[in-house]
């Protein structure tokens, strides 16, 4: 496949119609279990099996994929989800939806492995880069979609449930017309193994990346709300904060792609990391809310795409799958451990600690890529 193939934008038309489904299950299943007077913590434990299916489901994707390709798997990834989400309606009862949530999230990792090896493999050290951050483009156009249809339809289960696996169904179709495929699919090429990608000492940066990642944006995404709410601000503009967070995050996916594949990934990271460290220092300040909100989102979120494509360039082209996995479980890890971390200390302290944990945990690993600059120089800043 080509850099803008029809493969590609076949796969991003695809992941474009999942996300929509997704962002709109995960904003009102807390709310429809909220309204049937369930316990926190239960409605917690439902929002965990969530993102444990996420876990499981990234550590199937390598053999699934092995073994039926990348079409077959997206196939069943979007069956998956399908049928868990029909299934909220034929289903009552706190584990019933427990055991629901873990399915869906095993059919989203698998469809995001799937969706981002294909990226991956079809592209080259050059522009893998400009892949990934249109691909983070078209996932958070798909969230904002997302939230805007839940503001303005109607948000009974009996009348979501339909409209959503139809979207669900309607990703499943542009892969029918294309095939998308890849030498890492070939039987001569001997399969990648995810734990001995997790210990290679030359991606070690771009694992301890994605880890970061998702302790920023777990919490950004998780407890951002809860700091505005504090302050005293109604939902819709705690709504309107959150959509500039993420909007920052889409302007800036094409620009630092572009740069990270024009002047190297470790540059790149480096001054996002220092960035990320400032917008939250500015928000610690009390300085203006817009450009500081601006500036964290348009460095945290475009940082996960950056630590993956330096990591993948590390790798052989057979590796490719299994490195991919290894990183969205990284990333999965550090999307769970870092909300929960932060709420305690906002729990026991100050709602501040949100963003004095954000610059330490960037401080941490900008550090990491300062000492390590000298040892691991990016391939392709030298290409």
């Amino acid at each position: 496949m080509s850099t803008w193939s029809r493969p590609v934008m076949l796969l991003l038309c695809g992941l474009l119609l999942m996300t929509v489904s997704i962002a709109v299950l995960n904003t009102l299943v807390p709310l429809w279990l909220t309204h049937d007077l369930l316990a926190t913590w239960q409605v917690g434990m439902v929002s965990s099996s969530y993102y444990t299916g996420n876990l499981a489901g990234t550590l199937l994707a390598g053999w699934l994929i092995k073994k039926h390709g990348f079409n077959r798997s997206y196939y069943f990834a979007t069956l998956l989800f399908a049928v868990a989400t029909v299934c909220l309606v034929l289903l009552d009862g706190f584990w019933a939806w427990t055991s629901l949530r873990f399915i869906a999230g095993v059919g989203c990792a698998l469809m995001w492995v799937v969706v981002e090896s294909a990226l991956l493999c079809s592209g080259t050290v050059r522009n893998r880069g400009q892949l990934l951050a249109a691909y983070m483009i078209v996932y958070y156009l798909g969230t904002v979609a997302g939230q805007l249809l839940v503001s303005k339809v109607s948000t009974e289960v009996l009348s979501v449930i339909p409209w959503v696996t139809a979207l669900v169904i309607c990703a499943v179709l542009p892969l029918i017309f294309t095939r998308v495929s890849s030498e890492s699919e070939s039987a001569e090429a001997a399969p990648g193994r995810i734990w001995p990608m997790l210990r290679r000492r030359n991606s070690r940066l771009g694992i301890n990346g994605c880890i970061i990642s998702g302790i920023l944006l777990g919490s950004l995404y998780g407890l951002m709300p809860l700091y505005l709410s504090h302050q005293g601000m109604s939902d819709a503009n705690v709504g309107y904060w959150m959509a500039l967070l993420v909007s920052a995050g889409i302007v800036g996916q094409w620009p630092v792609g572009k740069l990270a594949d024009r002047f190297g990934r470790m540059l790149v990271l480096r001054v996002q990391v220092f960035v990320v460290i400032l917008g939250a220092i500015a928000m610690l300040a009390n300085a203006a809310m817009a450009p500081a909100l601006f500036v964290l989102g348009l460095a945290g979120f475009t940082l996960y795409p950056v630590a993956m494509s330096w990591a993948c360039e590390t790798v052989a082209h057979h590796e490719l799958v299994a490195m991919n996995q290894a990183l969205l479980m990284s990333y999965t890890a550090g999307s769970l451990a870092g909300p929960s971390m932060t709420a305690m200390l906002m729990q026991n302290y100050s709602d501040r600690l949100l963003f004095v944990m954000i610059a330490a945990v960037a401080l941490v690993y900008l550090v990491m890529l300062l000492r390590k600059a000298d040892q691991q120089a990016t391939p392709v800043a030298h290409a």
